[in-house]
């Protein structure tokens, strides 16, 4: 039910909302309109509700005097700034970040876009210290297990060698001590996954990056969870339909860059059809 409602003592007829529609199904007569036809059409993003100037347009049960307001956006030099000295981060302080804060900016990054708006990316993430360490004694002892078995593929036995390493001296060359870690995954129902959880991943980086806190996306992870021991996807509760579209670690950085780096990979290519 898409619940498609005007008030018109507030409405403007501006037509806004209908010239904003993707889907372009919104009728414009005296007020606008959404007949039982078009409403299977409907992919229920909510762009009118959010281009109404005066919330007239409530859909889908949700009252427009209760979404965030637009404020000004933050100083384009300054995003500008935090993406190019975003570091990848390997030295962590040994503290657990406020579970609020956490779920905050995971909230946040649920608002990245998503194919066909499907809005369906989960986030999996660690709390605390025990439930941390637990989660890395299953991945080093999948990659140990897999090898003693002979399971492991050769592309893979550089895992192996970073096991030993934490097997041996303590040296922790996967997780890198972080305290966090979040996993982002979506059902295969969906229609692009994978690139779904990956842009949301990237909303939450930004996020973090602003609130101080350092980041590290970890395939090697990613890797163990799915070549070597499936099984440990269903261990920590994330459903046997969902597709893992990457791994991120984070908490408080020991380490602060006071420059970027000069980067060598820019590519920018432009084409002209005649």
């Amino acid at each position: 039910m898409v619940d498609f409602k005007i008030d018109q003592e507030k409405c403007i007829s501006c037509g806004i909302c209908a010239n904003d529609c993707p889907m372009r199904i919104i009728d414009m007569d005296q007020y606008p309109s959404l007949t039982l036809e078009n409403e299977p059409k409907c992919i229920q993003c909510q762009h009118c509700m959010a281009a109404c100037p005066v919330s007239a347009l409530s859909i889908v049960g949700k009252n427009p005097e209760e979404s965030e307001k637009t404020l000004d956006l933050p100083d384009s030099k300054l995003v500008d700034n935090m993406i190019k000295t975003r570091r990848s981060t390997r030295n962590y302080k040994d503290e657990i970040l406020d579970k609020n804060l956490i779920n905050e900016m995971l909230k946040t990054a649920s608002y990245a876009p998503t194919g066909h708006n499907d809005n369906g990316v989960r986030f999996t993430a660690t709390y605390d210290k025990e439930s941390m360490s637990k989660f890395k004694e299953m991945i080093y002892s999948s990659i140990k297990s897999a090898k003693e078995e002979g399971k492991l593929a050769p592309e893979m036995n550089f895992l192996y060698q970073l096991q030993q390493i934490w097997e041996n001296t303590g040296q922790d060359r996967i997780f890198w001590d972080a305290p966090h870690i979040v996993i982002a995954s979506s059902s295969n129902k969906n229609v692009t996954p994978i690139e779904d959880s990956i842009i949301a991943l990237s909303y939450f980086e930004l996020l973090a990056n602003s609130n101080n806190i350092g980041t590290l996306w970890n395939g090697m992870i990613k890797w163990t969870m799915e070549a070597i021991d499936p099984s440990l996807i269903k261990k920590i509760g994330i459903p046997e339909d969902h597709k893992i579209g990457y791994i991120m670690l984070f908490g408080k950085t020991n380490i602060k860059y006071p420059r970027a780096i000069q980067s060598n990979g820019i590519d920018i290519h432009s084409f002209t059809i005649s």
